[in-house]
């Protein structure tokens, strides 16, 4: 139970990572909601490839991972507008 926790963690912050890396300018957000926003990216894209018949027989699901990265940046995106945090343009 411990180290699923752990890993939901660990992998949340790398989607959270990935998706902010690939939005366009500077997020004005910290790292807890990154986490948060990657955690919760990353569930939605598994339920999402789940829901439409995805079955990863063996080694690393990509396209899961990939859909949760796609799902994170919009929840930034998302956030960001609701809370009124402007990006930086650099």
């Amino acid at each position: 139970m411990i180290w699923t926790i752990i890993s939901a963690i660990i992998v949340g912050a790398i989607i959270g990572a990935l998706a902010r890396l690939v939005m366009p300018g500077r997020q004005n957000i910290g790292i807890i909601m990154t986490v948060i926003l990657g955690i919760v990216g990353g569930l939605i894209g598994s339920w999402i490839t789940q829901a439409v018949g995805y079955q990863n027989h063996s080694g690393f699901a990509w396209i899961p991972f990939i859909v949760g990265v796609i799902v994170a940046a919009v929840l930034i995106a998302i956030y960001m507008s609701i809370t009124g945090k402007r990006r930086d343009r650099v």
